[in-house]
């Protein structure tokens, strides 16, 4: 008896010790509330109404009575949902030279563009979950092409909201003992990276139609249509996509959006871009607003007038009901019904904006 229990403590202490060190990290991975003067700014801003940002174009949410029907179909098809062979994944070229335009995809939606001899990383996640959580939550389908520690000199790090995938604690962390670069971010997500040890003064937060220039580089956070928010404050900090001018190039990025007419604004402001990034995942009918599907990612290709479009915000994450494949398939087919250049490169793949290599549905093959 006294063996058995004994036994049981034992377990119970390991059950307690491990639940500890799985939410260990919550209260730091929800990050923090913007006061001060980065509070009086996010009010002053023509984004910020009733506590909370606005997008031009209002977004339905997904509402309660839809919730079983998306749970039934969560439960199903899930296999369809992952590739069922490995993902192809290249590493990157060491020490390739940053002049021309390039653009390394690293999956989901964290990418390399190499612009003109400077370097601008988008949306950096390299942790296994994208997730509040190290137990729980998606969990990535394949291996980041490079080690973090591994990546060139920056010139700026880019991030388009706050969302788990697109805004990895962990990654930023790490970036700010391994890297110089500065990070740019909308309005309030300023907030989260102070409470996770960046310097202020490598903080560098932006309205929509703000700029900022970094190593001669213009970088312009420009409309979105979507929402933010780590916990149960939904909101409080901007969204955007984002324009990269260099001295003769330009790169335009989506980040997470829904379609709207704001696209061919800034096509008729900013563009023509030689290359865009543009999300093409993670879609659904209960959520029309706030993900494009990947006809309309191409249209945005189309307004903001870009020469190569490259589809992001798929492949590394199942984050929605449709299969793997399906995001690459239907971007590729519409692209070739629009007369759209484009580029689905393998992660880790470097793509020569000016050559770059021919889609041959590497993706089917691995479905």
């Amino acid at each position: 008896m006294a063996k058995r229990s004994r036994t049981r403590t034992v377990m119970a202490l390991a059950l307690g010790a491990a639940a500890v060190w799985a939410v260990r990290d919550l209260p730091a991975q929800l990050g923090a509330r913007a006061s001060g003067a980065r509070r009086a700014r996010i009010e002053a801003s023509p984004q910020f109404s009733g506590g909370k940002f606005r997008n031009t174009v209002p977004a339905s949410e997904i509402i309660a009575a839809s919730m079983p029907r998306l749970a039934a179909a969560a439960a199903t098809g899930r296999e369809a949902r992952r590739p069922h062979q490995p993902v192809p994944v290249i590493t990157p070229v060491a020490g390739a030279d940053p002049q021309g335009l390039h653009v390394t995809w690293y999956g989901h939606s964290s990418a390399l563009v190499e612009i003109e001899g400077r370097r601008i990383l988008l949306d950096p996640v390299w942790s296994d979950r994208c997730s509040p959580s190290r137990l729980t939550g998606p969990k990535r389908l394949h291996e980041p092409p490079i080690p973090l520690r591994e990546l060139p000199p920056l010139d700026a790090v880019v991030i388009s909201h706050d969302h788990y995938d697109h805004l990895d604690m962990v990654t930023i962390q790490n970036l700010v003992d391994l890297q110089a670069a500065p990070f740019l971010v909308p309005l309030g997500v300023g907030a989260h990276l102070e409470r996770w040890g960046v310097p202020e003064t490598r903080i560098i937060e932006l309205d929509w139609h703000e700029k900022a220039k970094v190593a001669g580089v213009e970088l312009i956070a420009t409309p979105a249509r979507h929402f933010s928010g780590r916990g149960f404050n939904r909101d409080e900090t901007l969204w955007a996509s984002w324009v990269i001018n260099g001295p003769t190039r330009k790169v335009f990025y989506s980040g997470d959006t829904g379609y709207f007419p704001g696209f061919a604004e800034i096509g008729a402001e900013h563009g023509p871009f030689d290359a865009t990034l543009v999300q093409v995942g993670a879609y659904g009918e209960a959520w029309p607003d706030i993900h494009m599907f990947p006809e309309d990612g191409v249209a945005v290709h189309v307004d903001v007038r870009g020469g190569l479009m490259i589809p992001v915000h798929w492949a590394t994450f199942n984050l929605a009901l449709h299969d793997w494949a399906e995001p690459a398939d239907r971007a590729w087919r519409e692209a070739k019904a629009r007369d759209v250049r484009l580029a689905i490169p393998r992660p880790g793949e470097r793509v020569d904006v000016d050559n770059p290599p021919a889609v041959d549905g590497w993706w089917q093959q691995i479905a």
